[in-house]
């Protein structure tokens, strides 16, 4: 397969320019004026971010993206799906107020939020999977599938699943809806290793199950007839207590995500854009951000979203760790990985998997010619 070009600019902004006069730039570079947006709907899927983090992209970069669209005759609006966990993006009322929080409003952006699979996460297609190995059939959010063009606009940052966290990542977890997030998660769930328990009960705040429970020594366990296997509790252990013991359950999360993107992006036309900064260890969907663990690098673009997740990582693997954050810490030099930041945070985790099943089902190549835009 011919490598696919993607395109991508630096942080670096002259006086009298800015870095959204940058992104303009990068996108009409990158082809998205070849799509024919005239009158079209236009799904740009964003990740609006849990209150109390403050690594999600900001809106300016949404308002950024929208304009172009408009110009072109689009008709865009900003979306994603209800989450799985407990926090206060689990169903549309709550979702949206989260996005006026974060500064997500018409208003700032110009364009209007939809919540694609509805008040309370059921409002989802089921999308047929071709080539699928995991998800033959796919329960995609009504109003991504209900669009015409599907934009993706992306926050690279790391994951305590899925190992990272880009454009497949936004796409395919972001546009499943509830019944989708649990159908990706459910083939491995966590232990409690219970003698690391310190019995704190901050997992349990966590859990939209009510799997975990408590013995008399107030030691952890997980009932995992409950448990859909989100993996939000292994993010929230301070104490490094519980892990998922089924090796290969990252892994074939990560293929389920891969599968699901394609459910999403098959037979329309699609664009994708990158933003790297603040690049948190965890998925914005924590309500707190941990240092970022790299410099910011830049904003990247194209067609081909396996592509520009494999050349975000390529970047992010090659920028220096940040002494202060959380990579810092830690030895970065993996005997059986080479050098990968986001194994380092996660060891579990080897993301990829993720690119390696995408281009397995056909989605695209990771392959690519990078090109900076100035």
């Amino acid at each position: 397969m011919e490598k696919a070009k993607v395109f991508w600019t630096d942080m670096r902004c002259k006086t009298g320019d800015s870095l959204l006069h940058k992104m303009d730039r990068l996108i009409k570079k990158a082809g998205i004026e070849e799509i024919d947006f005239n009158n079209k709907f236009v799904c740009v899927k964003v990740h609006f971010g849990e209150p109390g983090n403050l690594a999600f992209l900001r809106p300016n970069f949404a308002k950024t993206v929208c304009d172009k669209i408009k110009k072109l005759g689009g008709r865009p609006f900003l979306a994603d799906c209800n989450t799985l966990y407990v926090g206060r993006r689990k169903d549309a009322l709550m979702h949206m107020e989260a996005a006026f929080e974060n500064g997500y409003t018409p208003l700032s952006t110009g364009v209007h939020n939809i919540i694609a699979d509805g008040l309370k996460g059921t409002d989802d297609i089921e999308v047929p999977v071709k080539g699928a190995q995991y998800c033959k059939v796919a329960r995609i959010g009504r109003a991504v599938m209900d669009a015409d063009i599907v934009i993706s606009l992306n926050h690279f940052k790391g994951h305590e699943n899925a190992s990272f966290g880009g454009a497949l990542k936004n796409i395919g977890m972001g546009c499943g809806s509830r019944a989708g997030k649990m159908a990706m998660h459910n083939e491995g769930k966590p232990e409690v290793q219970q003698e690391v328990c310190r019995g704190c009960k901050t997992c349990a705040k966590f859990c939209a199950h009510n799997a975990i429970s408590f013995n008399a020594s107030k030691k952890a366990s997980i009932d995992h007839k409950k448990c859909v296997g989100c993996g939000r509790c292994i993010g929230t252990c301070n104490y490094s207590a519980i892990s998922n013991n089924v090796w290969s359950a990252n892994d074939i999360l990560n293929a389920k995500i891969a599968e699901y993107s394609k459910a999403v992006l098959d037979g329309r036309p699609n664009f994708h854009i990158t933003v790297i900064n603040q690049v948190s260890p965890f998925c914005d969907c924590h309500a707190e951000s941990d240092a970022p663990i790299v410099p910011d690098i830049g904003i990247f673009a194209g067609f081909n979203p396996v592509a520009l997740d494999r050349a975000c990582l390529d970047a992010i693997n090659a920028a220096p760790a940040i002494a202060s954050s959380i990579l810092g810490e830690r030895d970065h030099k993996h005997t059986d990985h080479g050098t990968d930041h986001f194994i380092d945070v996660h060891p579990a985790t080897n993301g990829l998997t993720q690119l390696t099943h995408a281009e397995k089902i056909g989605l695209g190549t990771s392959q690519y010619e990078l090109i900076k835009v100035k």
